[in-house]
């Protein structure tokens, strides 16, 4: 082969592992290769089932209508009807949002719920919309999908930029379209429109019992342990101060436009209090580094909450944490995966580690389902022991078959659709 094609091989295989979509295709059949399934379980379950692409027009505050983007994924419904966030962002893709759905696939059979993975998004920019425009924009989504979600079809919750006002405004334009009153149709909605206890911390609740569990299997204390939380959102933050109680020294924090570094420990009381509704803090100080080098300091625990592909390849060989939970979505390559796990590095993968929220989602449509709504406490004891046993059945995978935690995640999450879709005669 010629120095020239080698090295177009070489940058394709690299823009496959970049890709969220391709790069879970890989993983997914590699798993179902160690699990023994037939290519046939892989030709089904690596692509969505269904993919719907809609436009959406608003009419904006200026009298002009803008015309908007949306997708909803549904990946697999042999287990039950999908579920799934709704994210607004200028970013969203269509890859991504397939990718996003499997990975709904993947949580939901790691944490054995009766769901198989959906997802949808909107391309826009919130942070630039009027409240006015963003419910226009939030009503249009649901009149454009309706035909094929519900309360046993597939169910929405929050997402990135999305929160419970929209989901109440989702909801109310699905119960005037079926004429009937149907809070079973969303999550993360207002508690007094059916929301969960629960709800709003659920992710860093969930992220923060991995913690826990990982530190164990490390030998490791939470309570002084150094710790680094890159993004400042709504699992960012809620986790930030989960840490801060439990007597972790948080030395670093960032949101989209820089980090800030402390090896003291940074004040969190004062952080929490300043970030605007986007998650945004560091616009407030003048020492502030970048997000890369903040990824590369030193500390104890790694917690990657921002965005997708920040270790990589390029720069795992300067991760100096001995565990990384990931509470965004992709936010280690495969490349920088192995390259981690050669070093002895922890990883518990996103779809384990973020699972919180759509386990107190799924809480949230059975209360919705019985009419009979569950106090903080119990949500709190449920989401717990569905944490330590997902974490569990993973961590066991992971040493009975040989493999990092990533893969063990893909075998465990992987498996329940498999079945399902056996059993059903589909393949």
């Amino acid at each position: 082969m010629s120095i020239t094609k080698e090295v177009k091989r070489q940058d394709t295989e690299k823009r496959e592992l970049l890709n969220p979509f391709l790069s879970t295709q890989t993983i997914i059949k590699e798993a179902l290769q160690k699990l023994g399934y037939s290519e046939e379980v892989f030709e089904l379950l690596k692509e969505p089932i269904r993919m719907m692409t809609v436009r959406i027009p608003v009419k904006m505050d200026d009298s002009s209508v803008k015309i908007f983007t949306g997708y909803r994924s549904q990946h697999n419904d042999a287990v039950g009807p999908t579920k799934g966030g709704v994210r607004f962002h200028p970013d969203v893709n269509e890859e991504e949002v397939k990718a996003l759905s499997m990975w709904m696939s993947l949580k939901c059979g790691i944490t054995d719920l009766p769901y198989g993975g959906g997802k949808g998004g909107i391309i826009c920019d919130p942070r630039k919309m009027s409240f006015g425009e963003l419910e226009r924009l939030s009503r249009g989504y649901v009149r454009a999908i309706s035909q094929i979600v519900g309360p046993n079809k597939d169910i929405p919750a929050p997402d990135v930029y999305t929160n419970s006002q929209i989901m109440a405004w989702m909801m109310d334009e699905y119960s005037r379209l079926r004429e009937f009153d149907s809070p079973g149709f969303i999550t993360g909605k207002p508690i007094v429109l059916g929301g969960s206890q629960g709800r709003e911390t659920a992710t860093a609740r969930g992220v923060t019992i991995c913690i826990e569990e990982a530190v164990k299997k490390k030998n490791l204390q939470l309570h002084e342990a150094r710790v680094i939380i890159q993004g400042f959102g709504n699992a960012g933050s809620f986790l930030a101060k989960f840490m801060h109680d439990a007597g972790a020294r948080v030395i670093g924090i960032s949101d989209a436009y820089g980090a800030l570094y402390d090896p003291k420990g940074l004040d969190i009381e004062y952080l929490l209090d300043r970030r605007d509704s986007f998650g945004t803090v560091t616009k407030l100080f003048t020492k502030v580094i970048s997000n890369q080098e903040l990824l590369e300091k030193e500390c104890d625990i790694l917690v990657p909450a921002a965005i997708a592909n920040q270790i990589t390849g390029q720069n795992a060989h300067r991760i100096k944490a001995s565990i990384i939970v990931e509470a965004a979505n992709g936010p280690t390559t495969i490349e920088a995966t192995k390259i981690l796990d050669e070093r002895g590095v922890l990883i518990v993968p996103d779809i384990l580690a973020s699972a919180g929220g759509v386990t107190v989602s799924y809480f949230e449509w059975v209360q919705n389902n019985q009419g009979y709504y569950w106090p903080q406490e119990e949500v709190a004891n449920k989401l717990r022991k569905v944490m330590v046993d997902s974490f569990e059945n993973v961590y066991k995978a992971s040493q009975i078959h040989h493999v990092d935690m990533r893969i063990a995640a893909y075998m465990v999450g992987i498996r329940k659709s498999a079945e399902a879709s056996r059993f059903r005669g589909w393949i």
